[in-house]
């Protein structure tokens, strides 16, 4: 019966994301070894960064942890065989993160923050974080993104409080 209940809990947990997600995170229990879970379950957001945050991640949001390579290689192999469907497995072994070191970020008007400084996470994953919101600035809203991006030859992200964005290079993507 506990076993059933922590299923079923695990089930629940992983409701949101993708089958292949879901298979995994069900064969970690079992089978695979060393699955630390979709980047949205290892991370804290404030309530009102949340669709900043959300919006900065995007379909990495689903991507899973592992220790290293070769429990990538497991997991994977596990999908293949299963005809289960893909996923994006990010080794920790493996993965490295940088920060914007731009001068002058903080002055600019609207400037929240470094989208991988606005999360908490458990140190282990640092680089992790880095890597996917390292080079992503958050400000408050479109206005103030354009003017950054402009400000700094759209080098790197910009997304607002609400989930707009002005992408490296200066597409823009937004809506509801």
């Amino acid at each position: 019966a506990d076993r059933l209940a922590l299923l079923k809990e695990l089930e629940s947990r992983f409701e949101g994301y993708g089958a292949s997600v879901r298979a995994v995170m069900r064969q970690a229990e079992r089978v695979l070894k060393n699955i630390h879970g979709p980047v949205s379950s290892l991370l804290e957001v404030a309530p009102e960064l949340g669709t900043a945050i959300e919006t900065a991640l995007g379909g990495a949001m689903q991507h899973i942890v592992v220790s290293d390579e070769e429990d990538a290689k497991a997991a994977i192999a596990f999908l293949k065989q299963g005809s289960i469907g893909r996923a994006t497995f990010l080794p920790m072994t493996s993965i490295r993160g940088s920060r914007l070191q731009e001068r002058g970020l903080e002055q600019r008007r609207g400037f929240i923050g470094i989208a991988s400084d606005l999360v908490r996470c458990r140190p282990q994953y640092e680089e992790i974080v880095n890597n996917l919101l390292g080079c992503t600035v958050v400000v408050e809203n479109i206005d103030d993104a354009v003017e950054l991006a402009r400000a700094f030859r759209y080098r790197f992200r910009v997304v607002t409080r609400d989930g707009q964005v002005v992408n490296a290079g200066g597409s823009m993507t937004g809506g509801a």
